[in-house]
């Protein structure tokens, strides 16, 4: 994704833009319909009388300022709910929600055309065609917020709730985990190793702000490399917190440009690393996966006390982690998109740790839960290859020892003890079986 098709979707999910573009719409609409009958081909055989439309519009006019004022309550309610019943991380997906953005914006221009064609109509600029013409404006106007209000009241009852807003988190990060596996290293090529794979004196670029790595811009790393003639190893992929002396990327050799060109350059590296105060869904699938852990552990809390969602939780993540178990899309001999710059792996170990280390540890004293995770390790070890594998062993093993450590029940322990045992044949099946049989 390029840097202006990233800032511009930033830009496009905010409520307020889409807002803005309908109602100038709105407005342009009320305003066009005086203007139109100087250049209208043909002459409406009716005429519509002032006080006709006048009566419509006021009646939308004062019904629409009601609606939207309503709707902005039940919005604000729906987030202060999600914030609080699932987690504060999902509550953007909430606002970037197309179907409200859509509903409320709608609302806001049809109150604004209905208000700007009283105050033209009131003038006196509208003539018997002009009229016309505002009348049948008028009539679609109506039809596209009739509409709005089915869609609205529909989506109304699934705002918020605990379900819908997790569908949401795991589509955002279904959609990352997609992304990174077409492109496994944003579409460089693969830093295995930093401490052997960079070369002798690369030069060292910190951060110099502290914040997480939003969006890394490799069409601009690959575009300085190539003006350099230097290859760019990126070390913070989006979802890392850095700190002002954190290295988040190494030039290959030692420049011999100038002083101002090398600063130059290390300016434009570090501009084409987005860093910001929030995590980002967008190029970063671990940030979905750790906000539905989130999700899980909320509904573990004595205050709650959910544990069908925790489960629901723990479905959710082995959805997701066998679609990475695919691996990459790419075939081996494919040359990268760009070539100049290397960028370090996502690994199996992140995602489990980030999937389910939390889950058992709050969830360790509930068998019901245990058993859900283990029986969800024997499923994925025979996915995958070896390094997805140990990953499951390795939380296979830490949620039993934390399980072992926190139920008082005997019984409970040796069924979870039986499930976890399961995890060697599971294992010897995956080994005999061919990968994607």
């Amino acid at each position: 994704m390029a840097r202006w098709q990233w800032i511009l979707r930033q830009f496009i999910r905010k409520l307020w833009v889409r807002a803005t573009l309908i109602g100038a719409l709105g407005v342009l609409a009320a305003v066009a319909a005086a203007v139109a009958e100087r250049y209208l081909p043909w002459r409406f055989s009716g005429s519509i009388g002032a006080d006709a439309v006048d009566s419509i519009l006021t009646i939308m006019a004062s019904s629409m300022l009601a609606v939207t004022t309503f709707s902005l309550s039940i919005m604000t309610s729906a987030y202060g709910s999600a914030t609080n019943t699932v987690t504060p991380r999902a509550t953007i997906l909430l606002i970037q929600d197309s179907v409200t953005q859509n509903a409320l914006s709608t609302f806001i221009g049809s109150f604004l055309f209905s208000m700007v064609a009283l105050v033209v109509l009131k003038v006196g600029a509208y003539g018997p065609q002009g009229r016309s013409v505002l009348f049948m404006m008028t009539i679609v106007v109506i039809i596209l917020v009739v509409i709005a209000l089915l869609r609205w009241i529909n989506h109304l009852t699934l705002l918020g709730r605990v379900g819908e807003t997790t569908d949401r988190v795991e589509q955002a990060t279904q959609a990352a985990i997609d992304a990174r596996l077409d492109e496994p290293f944003l579409g460089g090529r693969e830093l295995k190793d930093p401490a052997t794979d960079i070369p002798d004196g690369a030069e060292r670029l910190h951060a110099g702000v502290t914040g997480y790595v939003q969006y890394v811009d490799m069409a601009a790393l690959n575009a300085q490399g190539e003006r350099s003639g230097r290859d760019v190893f990126v070390l913070a992929i989006p979802g890392m917190f850095v700190y002002p002396n954190s290295v988040i990327a190494c030039l290959g050799r030692a420049s011999t440009a100038g002083e101002a060109t090398a600063e130059t350059l290390q300016e434009r590296i570090r501009d084409a690393i987005r860093i910001g105060t929030r995590r980002s869904y967008d190029q970063d699938p671990r940030f979905g996966v750790v906000v539905l852990s989130e999700v899980a552990i909320r509904a573990l809390s004595p205050a709650v006390n959910d544990p069908g969602t925790a489960i629901d939780v723990i479905g959710r993540q082995a959805r997701l982690l066998s679609k990475w178990a695919e691996g990459p899309r790419l075939r081996e001999d494919a040359e990268p998109r760009f070539n100049h710059v290397h960028v370090v792996a996502l690994t199996s170990r992140d995602l489990f740790d980030d999937a389910f280390r939390v889950i058992a540890r709050d969830g360790a004293a509930f068998v019901e839960i245990q058993l859900r995770l283990q029986k969800t390790f024997c499923a994925l070890v025979q996915m995958g290859d070896d390094a997805f594998r140990e990953a499951a062993r390795h939380q296979s093993r830490l949620a039993l020892t934390r399980a072992e450590a926190a139920m008082t029940l005997e019984d409970d322990k040796k069924l979870v003890r039986s499930v976890a045992g399961s995890l060697a044949s599971c294992l010897d099946h995956a080994v005999s079986t061919p990968a994607g049989k």
